[in-house]
């Protein structure tokens, strides 16, 4: 079989559920829209049709970007129920956009904001419905699938484990098949060698194996999946990605060659634009009440002592690019040099109004004007100085990982305590470890807690000089 006919008996091969999600979704979009106009006691005309179509058409191209009708078997419900929404946020404005500027469009905003909100609500209920009716099949027998784990590497156990947890799934473990018999399988049962998988495999005992082995046994691993093409089990491999630092790891096809990224950054297609999408409005937002604080804060740094009341430095941006971060003058000196002492307890070189804004981080506020101009994230790692930067790559590893994301005004590391002063390589490798890991499990709503608990803990601190 030839890539191309490979690639279409894939895509051809699109599941009953698939094609019920796919219905449920368009019919939850029409039905909305109707509900709306109802309330409204409006005649669903033509500019209700062309607002639905435009809306479907729309909404079946973001799925289609961010492979969203995938199989959600073994996903969490509020995985999927996060996707759907940011589909439907990206496709809303899309929609939005594109008939104001292309129709006559009467329908006021308010009744958009109803159908976004009954449609939010659709989505919720029937994929709900639809994952509830599923698992009840399964769990009585219907669209079973019998599961095991050839090899005994602990990302392999996991998955089972995992499978065991959530009967509605349909995956009916057998246990774990390894040439070599293992104590630490973690309860689950060991199912025979590699010799034993493959006879029963071959008599259709079997329907997916897991194959969990290390890198190492890759002559193994080549041969294990020659016995099995003789068989009508599905093969799927757990990568060995255990001892590397991996920042995305979610499987991509590219001009049909499978592919795993290992360090990758999770802002691309639509995760870029809700992240852009984020940061304008929330800095704009933010620009806007904070006003009467930037001018007061600017006229203090300037009568307290001589120099300009913004200080400007460069940073590196993401991919490692250099930016220039705004921040009000909290020291008599404008360090922007090769070598940049950081500041300590005491340090001389700070001005009296400067220690309170360092305590309280009022002098990162100008930084919102970087964010609004797209240099840098409101959530993400904070921008070391470039002195520091190159210091650090050198004693660190996977330290300009960091630089995958746009910089923030804050993250993680900062509301775990990780900032100020970083004295010991300990602490620096603390807060890069925190910073890897918000880059691994980004989400909008881990940005807004982010941003939530910087209020209550990442104003002020202690280690800030």
């Amino acid at each position: 079989m030839n890539t191309l006919q490979h690639r279409v008996h894939i895509h051809s091969n699109i599941s009953v559920i698939s094609i019920v999600q796919r219905l449920s979704d368009i019919g939850v979009i029409f039905i909305g829209l109707y509900l709306v106009s109802a309330l409204h006691h409006a005649v669903f005309d033509e500019q209700y049709l062309l607002l639905l179509m435009t809306a479907i058409i729309a909404f079946v191209t973001v799925a289609g970007f961010t492979n969203f009708y995938r199989s959600w078997r073994g996903m969490h419900i509020y995985v999927e129920l996060f996707s759907i929404t940011r589909n439907w946020i990206v496709t809303a404005a899309a929609t939005w956009l594109v008939l104001s500027y292309t129709a006559h469009f009467t329908l006021s905003f308010d009744a958009l904001v109803q159908w976004f909100l009954l449609v939010v609500v659709g989505f919720t209920a029937s994929r709900s419905v639809i994952r509830y009716l599923s698992g009840t099949l399964r769990k009585y027998g219907y669209n079973n699938r019998r599961v095991c784990v050839a090899g005994s590497m602990p990302a392999g156990i996991a998955l089972l484990k995992s499978f065991g947890r959530s009967p509605w799934l349909g995956f009916v473990v057998k246990g774990v098949y390894d040439d070599v018999v293992s104590n630490d399988l973690n309860g689950l049962p060991y199912a025979g060698n590699l010799t034993e998988l493959i006879r029963e495999a071959r008599n259709g005992e079997i329907d997916r194996i897991y194959i969990a082995m290390h890198m190492k046994d890759e002559g193994k691993i080549s041969e294990l999946v020659k016995q099995l093409a003789d068989t009508t089990c599905s093969v799927l491999l757990v990568p060995d990605v255990s001892a590397l630092n991996i920042l995305q790891s979610h499987p991509e096809d590219i001009n049909g060659v499978p592919v795993v990224p290992l360090v990758d950054t999770p802002f691309n297609g639509i995760n870029r634009v809700l992240k852009r999408l984020e940061d304008i409005v929330l800095s704009s937002l933010i620009l806007l009440l904070i006003s009467p604080v930037l001018l007061a804060v600017a006229v203090a740094v300037k009568l307290s002592s001589p120099g300009p009341a913004l200080f400007r430095q460069t940073r590196y941006g993401i991919d490692g690019k250099p930016i220039i971060v705004w921040k009000f003058r909290s020291m008599s000196v404008m360090e922007n040099d090769a070598k940049v002492m950081q500041a300590t307890r005491g340090d001389a070189r700070v001005t009296r109004v400067g220690r309170f804004l360092r305590n309280t981080s009022l002098d990162e506020l100008p930084q919102f004007f970087n964010v609004f101009r797209g240099e840098m994230s409101i959530v993400g790692p904070r921008p070391h100085a470039v002195a520091h930067n190159e210091q650090y790559r050198m004693l660190i590893h996977g330290y300009m990982l960091r630089h995958k994301v746009k910089p923030g005004i804050t993250g993680l590391a900062q509301i775990n305590g990780w900032r100020g002063e970083t004295d010991t390589l300990d602490k620096m490798q603390k807060r890069i470890d925190l910073d890897l890991e918000y880059i691994r499990s980004w989400s909008i709503p881990g940005d807004l807690k982010i941003i939530f608990l910087t209020v209550f803990k990442g104003f002020i601190n202690k280690s800030a000089y």
